[in-house]
């Protein structure tokens, strides 16, 4: 069965009025999954983890100074766009709980697949930095916790977020038990992902330009990243599903729609299923129109549901 992971207390990190990564993201996202076609979905509501999870990948000094920054109250802003509100802090190890547990749930086989709707998102969070929304890199603590806690030798993470995993890259740049392999929008924030930048030959960037729509994605998918990833030969796949790529999203410029993110999925299943034991693991980025969210992150689901 496929396993889903959400918490109330991702509702509790709350922002700037107006700003886009708002709680009523995951509202609409459980609405869409309360439907009957989920009625199956293996459904838990998971733990903070420790501390030391976010330092499997941070530098212990960031993970000190962000508790640190955490406010009494009101809000704190740790960039122009990445703030901190009472609840935040809880609702950051939750996520890193969400993200360590599905894997532990996937790679143990109590789960076929995973999708954790997380909040605050990850892939943006460096070493030593929070940025663009984030603070706690969660795919990349699920990587790096299906190999210490589990053994796997290689994991491939797949990012189809339409703003490149810059933190992603960073905290793997030179480490190829790891393959990063991304498709994203560029130019764009946060300015990084170039088809040039390619690590210790374990960083795969596929570039989309604006207005690019299905073709240009399949196309990119089927002939750089999932390529990548077959050749990579991993033990488990971490999907970054960000769903802001869609077309009517107010980010960026890209036109896909829910049937692409479907697609996508089914891919990435049929890849795993081939050289992954089929352990696949999904947590969620972007995706900033509640509509378009709620309709993309339900095809996903779906079709992670029918592996």
């Amino acid at each position: 069965m496929t396993l889903f992971l959400t918490h109330p207390a991702f509702l509790q990190h709350q922002v700037t009025r107006g700003h886009p990564e708002r709680p009523e993201r995951l509202v609409a996202i459980n609405a869409a999954l309360g439907a009957p076609a989920f009625a199956v979905l293996d459904r838990a509501t998971p733990t903070p983890a420790p501390v030391e999870t976010a330092e499997l990948v941070h530098d212990p000094a960031y993970v000190a100074a962000l508790a640190e920054a955490r406010p009494a109250e009101g809000l704190v802003r740790l960039d122009p766009d990445t703030v901190m509100s009472p609840g935040s802090w809880e609702a950051a190890l939750i996520g890193l709980g969400a993200a360590t547990q599905a894997v532990d749930a996937v790679m143990t086989g109590a789960a076929a697949n995973a999708f954790a709707a997380v909040r605050p998102p990850g892939h943006h969070a460096e070493t030593s930095r929070p940025m663009g929304f984030c603070l706690f890199n969660n795919v990349a603590a699920a990587a790096r916790h299906a190999q210490r806690a589990h053994g796997a030798g290689r994991v491939a993470i797949v990012d189809f977020d339409v703003h490149h995993g810059n933190g992603t890259q960073e905290i793997f740049w030179d480490d190829p038990s790891v393959l990063y392999a991304s498709t994203h929008q560029m130019p764009l924030f946060p300015g990084t992902g170039a088809a040039g930048e390619t690590g210790a030959g374990n960083i795969v960037n596929a570039p989309l330009d604006p207005g690019d729509g299905s073709r240009a994605f399949r196309t990119r998918m089927t002939g750089v990243v999932l390529p990548a990833v077959a050749a990579f030969r991993p033990d488990l796949i971490v999907v970054s599903a960000g769903f802001d790529a869609h077309r009517d999203d107010p980010l960026a410029n890209l036109e896909l729609d829910e049937a692409d993110f479907a697609w996508i999925t089914e891919e990435i299943l049929e890849l795993a299923a081939r050289q992954a034991g089929g352990r696949v693991v999904s947590l969620l980025e972007g995706g900033y129109d509640l509509d378009a969210l709620a309709a993309s992150a339900a095809a996903h689901v779906a079709a992670l549901m029918r592996a």
